[in-house]
């Protein structure tokens, strides 16, 4: 039994170390769904999550408690919501979408956007409270001071949008939801460890489930090394 594992971890080893073409092309699309569902939160949630931070109006409050929830909203739920907008019957039927990579990355905005969402809200919100004299002082309204918040926040909210990352990367419900996991098409690193374990080629599972561990150690290091240059900024 340990020398089938041995064997499974160096058959894994070669795959990586010869650029396997599956396993090659598995971490491309990945990589290409997430960075993609990433940079559209990103273009979502940092100017919501900061008009949030510094306006007040009726309702305000809400927003906020959804966003926080939707932090946790589990991907089976994200994927099935997202399966029931791009089915046959479903309003965005028509586009097509479904079973695309289109379709993964749609489903991945909608778990990453909120985390993105209120983390960028809850920062704004504090710098705002701490330089809106300064701020005001110097002609800045609460919109036109959106920009700089955002500027003197970037450590910040950068470790956000790799929290993001790191939670979209490593998911597999939803994905496989509205993905169908099809070979050479929407298999990613999570739907394909999973396929392959149940198949019995720990080979390649292993292989992916390598890359996918490295990558998280390389987000969270990436997160941990900006919060220690915010903290030297800041002190």
């Amino acid at each position: 039994m340990m020398q089938d594992v041995i064997n499974s971890f160096a058959a894994a080893a070669g795959l990586i170390l010869g650029f396997d073409d599956t396993l090659a092309q598995i971490v491309s699309l990945s990589l290409r769904v997430t960075l993609t569902a990433v940079a559209i939160s990103m273009v979502i949630g940092l100017p919501l999550g900061a008009m949030l931070g510094i306006s007040r109006f009726p309702g305000r409050g809400v927003l906020i408690v959804l966003f926080n929830a939707l932090m946790g909203l589990p991907p089976v739920v994200a994927g099935l919501l997202v399966y029931l907008a791009l089915s046959r019957s479903g309003p965005l039927g028509s586009l097509g979408l479904l079973f695309t990579p289109s379709a993964m990355i749609i489903a991945q905005t909608v778990l990453v956007a909120p985390i993105i969402v209120s983390i960028t809200r809850q920062v704004v919100e504090d710098m705002w409270g701490e330089y809106q004299e300064q701020l005001r002082s110097l002609g800045s309204s609460r919109w036109r001071a959106i920009p700089t918040l955002l500027w003197d926040a970037r450590f910040s909210l950068i470790t956000g949008v790799l929290a993001g990352f790191g939670r979209a990367s490593a998911e597999v419900g939803a994905v496989l939801i509205v993905g169908g996991n099809i070979a050479g098409v929407t298999r990613t690193m999570t739907t394909a460890i999973t396929l392959e374990t149940g198949r019995g080629d720990l080979a390649l599972a292993l292989g992916l489930g390598l890359l996918l561990l490295a990558l998280t150690l390389t987000i969270n290091a990436a997160a941990y090394l900006i919060g220690q240059i915010a903290r030297r900024s800041a002190g």
